[in-house]
């Protein structure tokens, strides 16, 4: 690709810095960072990598720039998208891409147009457990496939939240803005569609706040009657190792697998795998690397090749995460 230029436009979540910095890796340049409400994590990244913060939105739209990140806040992504079609810049987003049915009809619009390249970063496609539990899957060593629980507890701090973070209209709420990652990969790993989805919702805390909901878990059937269950919350404990201990456990009619995402203290900090099948006693896994990147994939994709991650993906990604909020049961 002639043109290596890339910018930022909206920095409110450090997401970003994974598409900065990988960006940069890959030879890239970055014309700048615009962030016009809330500054201080643009004006850190800027520092970090040595790049522009500009406080107009010319230098980062410039004919130059090919290539716009974006980790803005949730509700204003999509109109960003539009403006990115409209001047044939390609985009990259942090999740989730839309937070309402309003913003799935315009995303789905702006796919279907298919005039730049979208993308999300959809990071737990580069984990090297979840790699290797989808070549296993694939490899048929877990037989078929039964049932798939995902947990995902993340730790909230509300001190250092802004006060987007617990709108509904502006966050999407703790479906959209946490399960977008888990629709995706239910998908990805079976090679199966989702047929049904029945969710719910309740508050426990922080009553001044009354449109945020703390906990979260989604029941789901996967064509061929596969069924899974999604659960997250907003309660992992300050004093944990990271932000959330989060783990996926995978039933087959050969055998079992089990991922530790982020570790575990009494093992070691890094992601873990164990399985046992019929054959094999409970073990640990050998993880391997992913083959491309989701920023490699996007960049592919750009230049017109074939990629892993693509529009439909998202699309149908996005529109499970918005049906699953839709339809949830609330409890206070």
């Amino acid at each position: 690709m002639k043109n290596r230029y890339f910018s930022i436009i909206g920095c409110r979540h450090g997401h970003i810095e994974k598409f900065i910095q990988e960006m940069i890796e890959l030879g890239y340049r970055c014309a700048g960072i615009y962030e016009g409400d809330e500054p201080s994590l643009a004006i850190a990244l800027s520092n970090k990598y040595d790049i522009p913060f500009v406080t107009e939105l010319e230098p980062v739209l410039a004919p130059g720039v090919s290539i716009v990140g974006t980790s803005a806040i949730n509700h204003q992504k999509i109109e960003l998208i539009e403006v990115c079609e409209s001047l044939g810049k390609h985009i990259m987003l942090d999740k989730p891409l839309v937070t309402s049915r309003v913003g799935l009809n315009r995303l789905e619009a702006v796919l279907e147009r298919n005039a730049i390249q979208v993308g999300l970063l959809l990071t737990s496609r580069d984990r090297r457990s979840i790699v290797m539990l989808k070549q296993k899957i694939d490899e048929g060593y877990l037989g078929d496939i039964v049932s798939i629980t995902m947990r995902k507890p993340h730790k909230l701090t509300p001190s250092k939240r802004a006060p987007w973070h617990f709108s509904k209209e502006q966050n999407g709420g703790i479906i959209v803005d946490l399960l977008i990652h888990d629709f995706d990969l239910l998908r990805w790993l079976t090679g199966k569609e989702i047929a049904q989805t029945s969710s719910m919702m309740s508050k426990t805390i922080l009553p001044e706040y009354p449109e945020f909901y703390d906990t979260a878990a989604v029941q789901v059937r996967l064509e061929g009657n596969v069924l899974a269950q999604l659960y997250t919350d907003w309660h992992t404990p300050e004093q944990c190792w990271t932000f959330g201990d989060g783990r996926i456990f995978v039933t087959g009619t050969k055998g079992s697998a089990e991922l530790r995402l982020l570790g575990d203290p009494a093992i070691g900090r890094e992601e873990l795998m164990f399985a046992m099948t019929h054959e094999e006693k409970f073990h640990q896994v050998d993880l391997v690397e992913p083959s491309i990147s989701v920023v490699e994939d996007f960049l592919q994709q750009i230049q017109g090749k074939p990629g892993l991650i693509t529009h439909q993906d998202l699309l149908l990604a996005s529109r499970a995460a918005i049906e699953a909020d839709e339809q949830a049961v609330i409890w206070r």
